[in-house]
């Protein structure tokens, strides 16, 4: 699970790229029911996302040409320089480099070498989202990439994640469960899939990462979603052990996943 106990190697921080700030925030908000603040005198700029009252992420203007809209996962770091040698000797791509956040943090941002786009968050007076691993909120984050061992490898070097592979249904390969270095199974925080570039239409066969919401209808979020502009992508579907959820894409193009969990077993 995600939680806010945040510790090196976890996700801590979600944002969106979106070509229209306003249009994104009012999706959201008729999906989750989240509401937006502006963060600085910029309006439309960037918004904090709250549920509750409670952070649970972000949206910025997409700026970079040709970028297509995409969720960002953020991971925490003590040192977002010493992340971004290590993304460079390990054939990686610094796109963003370590950066002050207005006292907030530093934050920096890459490429994997199959092309995954992610980032890190270095604490300062920010820690990171308010709320994770409840409906509405980020509950496990998710790498669809060409080459899992090449992944594995590569983000084991950076953060030591602890990697566990589990049969896919079908036999159709396998999903590697993703662990902070250092923690219990109950701290696992996502997914690693290898996929054909054919299969990653989104990014034109490069590797992606996306986020996964808990929700506690996933039909009804489906149908919320879709009535708003986004189309679906996969499902809804039912995985054992794992819940009900489906993939979607939203009006600017950019996919995350929802998920309402199955319940615990005794």
């Amino acid at each position: 699970m995600i939680t806010t106990d945040f510790v090196p190697g976890s996700p801590c921080w979600i944002d969106l790229g979106a070509p229209d700030v306003a249009a994104a925030t009012a999706f959201y908000g008729a999906v989750f029911g989240w509401e937006a603040q502006a963060y600085g005198p910029e309006e439309g700029g960037y918004n904090i996302f709250r549920l509750g009252g409670k952070t649970v992420g972000a949206v910025g203007l997409l700026s970079e040409e040709g970028a297509r809209s995409a969720w960002m996962i953020y991971f925490n770091t003590p040192d977002a320089q010493a992340v971004a040698e290590a993304v460079q000797q390990a054939g990686g791509t610094v796109r963003v480099a370590p950066t002050d956040a207005d006292g907030e943090g530093r934050m920096a941002q890459f490429t994997d070498p199959q092309g995954g786009q992610f980032a890190v968050w270095q604490p300062g007076r920010l820690q990171g989202l308010e709320v994770t691993d409840a409906p509405g909120s980020l509950c496990w984050t998710e790498l669809y990439t060409t080459d899992a061992a090449g992944a594995k490898a590569f983000y084991g070097g950076l953060f030591g994640w602890q990697a566990g592979d589990v049969p896919m249904p079908g036999n159709e390969g396998s999903y590697s469960l993703l662990t902070p270095a250092g923690q219990p199974e109950e701290r696992m925080h996502g997914g690693l899939l290898q996929l054909r570039p054919q299969d990653l239409a989104l990014t034109g066969g490069r590797a992606y990462w996306h986020p996964v919401f808990a929700v506690v209808d996933c039909d009804a979020t489906v149908a919320t979603a879709t009535k708003n502009g986004a189309t679906l992508q996969m499902g809804p579907a039912d995985v054992p052990g794992v819940g009900r959820l489906a993939v979607i894409v939203d009006p600017a193009g950019a996919d995350f996943v929802v998920l309402a969990p199955a319940p615990p077993t005794s």
